[in-house]
């Protein structure tokens, strides 16, 4: 049975292999049917509208021949799974691995990405998350501008391969989550809006034309982007859906759509038996998209939280430009680490105007916030894609990982990957080629980054692309190994002193020193206390005029922290989890 919703349509035929065209039968709603005897699963189709040119289906589940090209049923029950074992991996207390399949690895495909499980499995990652996965423009590209949203990009492997990544992955107990984006579609290849009213008329976001969540139509709209989030946690098993700059999403209805999701994604949990986890990526600091559906929020599992990643980057590095501008003192670093956000209804000079509003420390747990040291946008957008150094890496991780919140991981970031991730795009169009550079030199300057556009590669350059694939070779050699034991470690830490787990934002307590640039945060028992200046402190883990029994450091940085009773001392940039002593 092929079927398309066209409500504006006169006619609509469905054609065969490039030549055998059959009519479509109006169904009343706006949908149109019809049986083709013989087709089935392999068999290559396209729509055509008004007797115009054949398009692609927009709900097409594979494109052999990329996104201008015919589409081709897919039978999901065709593939053989072997992961009937699997019950799920729940949010709290994992450990996030982001990962783009293309540059994960020399060959780029799921297949080869799936050989790298075992790595995933002793760094001690509990969810996997990839980068979009539909159909680009060209041979690569990020992943957001895709088209074709129900289908899988061919150069990955197409929608077998990414099965059989998901089941590598079930079998090695690692869930996965994918990136969706459901704010816009890439300027190449959409063929949407012959077929329907997809997109809003007055409305658009940085990156493209908004889509139509609340207008004449809407609800066909809506159900596209639903039932394509169905797609991939029933037909793909996969456990999550990270969901693309939800502050995008043009929604004026009673009931918003990011709420519909969430309400349609729990009863799909229920049905499948296993917990599937729907987090947002937002700049709006806004604690509702977590907040309970019963307490009138939208019901989602979490949401991406910069203001963690601002607050680590700009106190490590001493950066202050653009969105960092607000951030670098130990006081905001506090802030952040005991309250998810440092802007939450406080002035943000980049932005200038209040941003925010406070999280309920007693009843939002901070699993609920994805927080990071590095991730695509924040490597990616920078001139030169350009990574952290291992020093600042092991600051920070040995800070992130210790949090209250989710942490995630940037591919190669656990043994300081020397490969940067640049923004590359493979667009066919000669316009879209040049412009794309030009958007991105407009996209520096609108974060004040004035010089950044002169030093940026061009996305085009093929280079770019293979700049930024990783090197596992480096994985064993000096300094590098020794940054991914210490990855290893904090992971194995977290997982076995359950205080550096805990959730709990209101029992996370921390003391600075602005001028020494030193911080010390109490996670139960624990202490962790790190040293972000230039010259050796010693700090005090205990207050009161008993002398403590012998405390233990659990985990040091540097072999030159030691620890005499109650005081540490911390050679400059330095960090170590302690176990005190009671009095």
């Amino acid at each position: 049975m092929f079927e398309v919703w066209a409500p504006a349509a006169g006619r609509v035929e469905v054609e065969i292999g490039g030549t055998e065209r059959h009519e479509m039968a109006a169904r009343g709603d706006g949908w149109w049917t019809a049986e083709v005897p013989g087709a089935g699963h392999g068999t290559d189709y396209a729509f055509r509208l008004d007797g115009g040119d054949p398009l692609p289906d927009p709900r097409t589940r594979r494109q052999p021949e990329g996104i201008f090209g015919p589409s081709r049923v897919y039978d999901h029950g065709e593939f053989r799974w072997s992961d009937q074992a699997w019950r799920g991996r729940a949010l709290p207390g994992a450990v996030i691995y982001e990962l783009h399949v293309a540059t994960f690895t020399t060959e780029g495909t799921f297949d080869a990405a799936a050989a790298r499980i075992p790595h995933l499995v002793e760094l001690g990652v509990d969810l996997v998350e990839l980068l979009p996965v539909p159909p680009v423009p060209g041979r690569y590209n990020w992943g957001y501008d895709g088209v074709d949203l129900y289908a899988v990009h061919e150069e990955y492997g197409g929608p077998d391969g990414l099965k059989r990544f998901v089941d590598a992955c079930h079998r090695a107990g690692i869930g996965v989550l994918l990136d969706v984006v459901y704010n816009h579609l890439g300027p190449s290849g959409n063929f949407l809006a012959p077929f329907g009213p997809y997109f809003n008329e007055s409305a658009a976001s940085f990156w493209g034309q908004a889509v139509n969540l609340d207008g004449p139509g809407s609800d066909e709209v809506r159900r596209y982007f639903i039932d394509n989030a169905v797609q991939w946690l029933r037909d793909y098993h996969m456990d999550g859906l990270r969901l693309d700059a939800v502050h995008a999403l043009v929604d004026s209805r009673a009931l918003h759509f990011l709420e519909e999701l969430a309400i349609e994604v729990d009863g799909l949990a229920a049905a499948v038996g296993r917990p599937l986890t729907l987090i947002a990526e937002s700049d709006m600091n806004n604690p509702r998209l977590v907040t309970p559906r019963e307490a009138g929020g939208h019901g989602l599992a979490a949401t991406w939280d910069d203001d963690v990643h601002h607050a680590l980057h700009s106190a490590i590095t001493g950066e202050r430009h653009g969105y960092y501008c607000d951030f670098g003192s130990m006081a905001a670093l506090a802030k952040v680490l005991t309250s998810a956000y440092l802007h939450d209804g406080t002035y943000s000079t980049f932005r200038g105007r209040v941003h925010g509003r406070p999280v309920d420390r007693l009843r939002t747990p901070g699993y609920r916030f994805v927080a990071c040291l590095q991730n695509h946008d924040q490597i990616g957008n920078r001139a030169m894609g350009d990574r952290l150094p291992a020093e600042a890496l092991r600051l920070g991780a040995g800070l992130l990982l210790t949090s209250p919140f989710t942490p995630m991981l940037f591919m190669g970031e656990e043994w300081g990957a020397s490969s940067p991730f640049q923004f590359f795009t493979d667009h066919v169009e000669p316009h879209l080629k040049q412009g794309e550079s030009e958007r991105r030199e407009r996209e520096f300057l609108g974060h004040g980054y004035d010089d950044w556009g002169a030093m940026a590669p061009d996305p085009s350059d093929e280079a770019t692309f293979h700049r930024s694939k990783l090197n596992w070779d480096e994985r064993s050699a000096p300094g590098h190994a020794d940054l991914l034991g210490w990855y290893r470690d904090l992971i194995a830490l977290r997982r076995a002193c359950p205080e550096l787990a805990d959730p709990r934002l209101d029992r996370v307590v921390t003391e600075v020193s602005e001028q020494d640039r030193w911080i010390i945060v109490h996670r139960g028992t624990l202490r962790v206390a790190a040293n972000l200046g230039e010259a050796t402190v010693t700090v005090p883990l205990a207050s009161g005029t008993v002398p403590p029994a012998p405390g233990t450091v659990l985990l040091a940085s540097d072999p030159k922290i030691s620890l005499a009773g109650a005081d540490l001392t911390l050679p400059p940039r330095s960090l170590a989890v302690v176990r005190p002593g009671t009095t």
